[in-house]
């Protein structure tokens, strides 16, 4: 669960700021879009395969 301490002077811009930051890094808007709907078998195997693609093309740029 991702928490923000929003200190005494600190504005609610910045707080917000920080708060999203923190979701951004644990991955929970991605997990969250993830399990929106139901996803057969056929659509999981596809995103796998394009996953596992654009992972292989990015090894090779570097």
């Amino acid at each position: 669960m991702t928490q923000i301490v929003v200190g005494e002077n600190e504005y609610i811009d910045s707080a917000l700021r920080r708060f999203k930051r923190e979701v951004s890094k644990a991955g929970i808007f991605q997990d969250m879009r993830k399990h929106r709907h139901f996803e057969t078998p056929i659509e999981k195997r596809k995103r796998k395969e394009i996953a596992k693609h654009r992972q292989s093309k990015r090894r090779f740029r570097n």
